[in-house]
Protein backbone atom coordinates (compact mmCIF):
# COMPACT_ATOMS: atom_id res chain seq x y z
CA UNK A 1 0.00 0.00 0.00
CA UNK A 2 1.11 3.51 -1.15
CA UNK A 3 1.55 5.91 2.08
CA UNK A 4 -0.85 8.05 0.05
CA UNK A 5 -3.66 5.29 -0.10
CA UNK A 6 -2.71 4.96 3.31
CA UNK A 7 -3.40 8.86 4.67
CA UNK A 8 -6.93 8.28 2.34
CA UNK A 9 -8.20 5.52 3.73
CA UNK A 10 -7.45 7.36 7.14
CA UNK A 11 -9.36 10.20 6.52
CA UNK A 12 -12.18 7.86 4.86
CA UNK A 13 -12.77 6.09 7.73
CA UNK A 14 -11.97 8.98 10.59
CA UNK A 15 -12.57 11.73 9.07
CA UNK A 16 -9.53 14.46 8.39
CA UNK A 17 -9.38 16.29 11.82
CA UNK A 18 -10.07 13.07 13.47
CA UNK A 19 -7.41 10.75 11.46
CA UNK A 20 -4.52 13.80 11.93
CA UNK A 21 -4.99 13.64 15.70
CA UNK A 22 -5.43 9.43 15.85
CA UNK A 23 -2.04 9.34 13.93
CA UNK A 24 -0.32 11.73 16.32
CA UNK A 25 -1.89 10.71 19.44
CA UNK A 26 -3.12 7.63 19.97
CA UNK A 27 -0.96 4.49 21.30
CA UNK A 28 -1.45 1.31 19.38
CA UNK A 29 -0.28 -1.99 21.16
CA UNK A 30 -0.15 -3.09 17.41
CA UNK A 31 2.45 -1.27 16.89
CA UNK A 32 4.37 -1.95 19.89
CA UNK A 33 3.19 1.16 22.05
CA UNK A 34 3.95 3.52 19.43
CA UNK A 35 1.58 5.95 16.96
CA UNK A 36 0.99 5.93 14.11
CA UNK A 37 3.37 8.63 13.21
CA UNK A 38 5.82 7.36 15.08
CA UNK A 39 5.75 4.08 13.50
CA UNK A 40 5.79 5.27 9.92
CA UNK A 41 8.62 7.02 10.72
CA UNK A 42 10.89 4.25 12.07
CA UNK A 43 10.10 2.47 9.12
CA UNK A 44 7.05 0.51 9.52
CA UNK A 45 5.18 -1.18 5.91
CA UNK A 46 2.08 1.12 5.57
CA UNK A 47 0.12 -2.40 5.33
CA UNK A 48 1.45 -3.04 8.67
CA UNK A 49 0.24 -0.16 9.96
CA UNK A 50 -2.96 -0.27 8.38
CA UNK A 51 -3.76 -4.04 9.93
CA UNK A 52 -2.77 -2.17 13.15
CA UNK A 53 -5.42 0.60 12.59
CA UNK A 54 -8.25 -1.80 11.47
CA UNK A 55 -7.24 -3.99 14.96
CA UNK A 56 -7.75 -1.18 16.73
CA UNK A 57 -10.99 -0.01 15.39
CA UNK A 58 -12.92 -2.83 13.56
CA UNK A 59 -16.61 -0.84 14.33
CA UNK A 60 -15.00 2.60 12.55
CA UNK A 61 -13.27 0.93 9.53
CA UNK A 62 -15.84 0.03 7.14
CA UNK A 63 -15.41 -3.55 5.14
CA UNK A 64 -14.54 -1.53 2.07
CA UNK A 65 -11.31 -0.51 3.53
CA UNK A 66 -10.27 -3.60 5.26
Amino acid sequence: MRLTDFWTRLDEAFGSGYAASIASDQVLSQLDGRTIEQALAAGEQTHVVWRAVVAAYPDRVPARLR
